[in-house]
């Protein structure tokens, strides 16, 4: 996984007539946490889609490795893995075939196989059945175990606690915990407490 920075130069983005942030800047080192907190409409989910490249700010921008993300678009979202609100799970595939795509489709890791990830997410034994006959909890482990796959250095996460029982919610915890030890970054966006332990976590507040 190579190192990596995460950086951001005065960001500003509007919605509608409304500036949600502005002269927001940042630098995220790698083995780093960053938190985002704050109230619904905030410009918390505005901010993580920015940050990917998936939206564009009014102004400013965002670095990766010293360079502006629009100048290395490929080389930046092969090294990333975004997690929206919506888990992005196809009903009609097994938690196998979904993460089948997320391989085929990204660079990802020759150090675990499917069935591994799977299995360390808590779904061993589900891998074949239709993702749409999991509940709302199983459906956002098939996504974390995107996050296991993809070979990432740079994990932003929109509410990644969502649907989880306790157990889910130690385990989110604990993957970015080894995540960040491996070398890894993290821009985290979620209403629950964290904790990743011998980590420093950066906490950004949207008003």
């Amino acid at each position: 996984m190579p190192l990596a920075g995460l950086e951001a130069i005065n960001l500003e983005c509007e919605r509608g007539e409304r500036v949600l942030f502005s002269g927001l800047s940042f630098k995220l080192p790698p083995g780093n946490l960053m938190l985002i907190e704050g109230p619904n409409g905030s410009g918390k989910t505005s901010l993580l889609r920015i940050l990917c490249g998936l939206a564009q700010p009014n102004r400013g921008e965002v670095r990766w490795q010293g360079v502006e993300v629009g100048k290395m678009q490929e080389q930046f979202r092969s090294g990333l893995v975004y997690l929206g609100h919506n888990p992005g799970v196809k009903g009609d595939l097994t938690p196998y075939e979904n993460l089948g795509v997320t391989r085929d489709l990204t660079r990802s890791r020759s150090d675990i196989t499917l069935d591994e990830a799977l299995e360390q997410v808590g779904l061993g034994g589900f891998e074949e059945v239709p993702a749409r006959t999991l509940s709302a909890g199983q459906r956002r482990r098939v996504a974390l175990a995107r996050l296991l796959v993809a070979d990432a250095s740079l994990w932003v996460l929109d509410e990644p606690f969502t649907a989880l029982d306790t157990h889910g919610v130690r385990l989110v915890e604990l993957m970015l915990s080894r995540h960040l030890e491996r070398g890894g970054l993290a821009v985290v966006s979620t209403h629950h407490p964290v904790t990743v332990a011998e980590v420093d976590i950066v906490r950004l507040e949207l008003s």
